[in-house]
């Protein structure tokens, strides 16, 4: 099969380039950037034949669906954010699956163009979203009835490589994570549904906390709309507490919390400053440099899937944890290892078949269980379950 990883050169593209390259029924790997520095020391790094890299201006639909028509079995989109958009419709025109590991919104309205094309597109493929959703799936076909539904994810340094103020160092795209900071929630509590304003995400009567074993006491920022996924797979009648949030070590709301309310991570240009500076993209440029992890230091990524309802009659509770640390022979991160091979497998088992039914799917409902953890079980991402009685 052919693979062609979209914006290849960025951390977690190369990850999935590296777990593409090693996987026996992959006879090539396209790695498609703007930006292809580097590509010959990495590529000699991988000691593969089976590589090849393409200049891609993905500003241009008409660019990504040439790549893609040229022979490639699946894609995996890894640009940014802002270009989500091109590769879905270029994957449409092309007639070619793609796999990306952004949240879905944008493009489920292309539902039944894809449908009617018999194309598979699926977003929210990576670790969070991606990895959490085929936990959770799995987890409420395990239980009758579902009442509690929560999920926490996140990516910090370890302690020894906690020195500056935020406790934290950057894993995957810094302008996304400051995005993060301002991102609207949906809860549910004793069974309603509670909306978070975006400017409302760190205060306190929001921000829980999460003991997590071998770490101990976690912060959980509100992160995402879990009522979409207690609605998509048929729970939300009988859900009492259903939340999905991100894991930072203790104090990350307090430093932001402030800064936000006066105004650090706005988008509007500063009055008075020349070039239509905003707050954001200043912080983007000055922190960016300063929150580099060294050769040396590990990042760890830490999932919690927390379910609770009944099964038989009884209650029964299900906790799923997964630690990803980073590798320093390889460089890679736990966050890099985390995206990239979920989206490498998944694209791997629609070239081969094994997901076929067109449309915009979802991990929760569309990616299988047990073939999906056993190949990430081959890579060393290894998640714990506990079930309750």
């Amino acid at each position: 099969m052919r693979i062609a990883v979209l914006g290849g050169m960025g951390l977690q593209g190369k990850a999935a380039i590296r777990d593409l390259a090693t996987s026996a029924e992959v006879a090539q790997v396209i790695c498609a950037d703007a930006d292809l520095a580097g590509w010959e020391a990495f590529a000699q790094s991988l000691k593969s034949d089976k590589l090849t890299a393409v200049p891609l201006d993905a500003a241009s639909v008409p660019a990504i669906r040439g790549i893609l028509a040229d022979g490639v079995d699946a894609a995996i989109d890894l640009l940014p954010l802002p270009l989500m958009m091109n590769a879905f419709e270029a994957a449409l025109a092309a007639r070619v699956p793609l796999v990306s590991t952004n949240y879905g919104h944008p493009v489920r309205p292309l539902h039944g163009r894809a449908r009617e094309a018999g194309v598979v597109l699926m977003p929210e493929c990576g670790l969070d979203p991606g990895i959490d959703l085929v936990l959770c799936g799995h987890a409420a076909g395990r239980l009758d009835e579902v009442h509690v539904f929560n999920s926490y994810c996140g990516g910090f340094p370890e302690p020894s490589a906690c020195d500056n103020p935020l406790n934290y160092k950057i894993s995957w795209n810094w302008d996304m994570v400051l995005r993060s900071q301002k991102r609207a929630s949906v809860f549910i509590r004793d069974g309603r549904r509670i909306d978070v304003p975006a400017d409302m995400q760190h205060d306190p009567e929001f921000v829980g906390s999460l003991d997590f074993p071998g770490l101990g006491r976690l912060e959980a920022v509100p992160n995402g709309d879990a009522s979409f996924y207690t609605d998509l797979l048929g729970l939300t009648a009988t859900v009492r507490e259903a939340g999905r949030y991100a894991l930072r070590w203790p104090g990350w709301c307090d430093f932001w919390r402030p800064l936000k309310a006066l105004g650090f991570l706005s988008d509007d240009p500063v009055p008075g400053l020349g070039g239509g500076v905003s707050p954001h993209r200043f912080l983007t440029a000055l922190l960016e440099p300063r929150l580099q992890y060294r050769d040396d230091e590990r990042d760890i990524v830490a999932m919690a899937n927390i379910f609770s309802g009944v099964k038989d009659g009884r209650p029964k509770s299900i906790a799923m944890n997964l630690v990803i640390e980073r590798d320093l022979e390889t460089g890679l991160l736990g966050m890099n290892i985390g995206v990239g091979c979920p989206a490498s497998i998944t694209a791997q088992m629609i070239a081969r078949g094994e997901i076929a039914r067109p449309g915009v799917l979802n991990p929760a409902v569309d990616i299988p269980y047990d073939p999906f953890m056993a190949e990430l079980a081959q890579r060393g991402v290894r998640v714990d379950v506990q079930e309750t009685p």
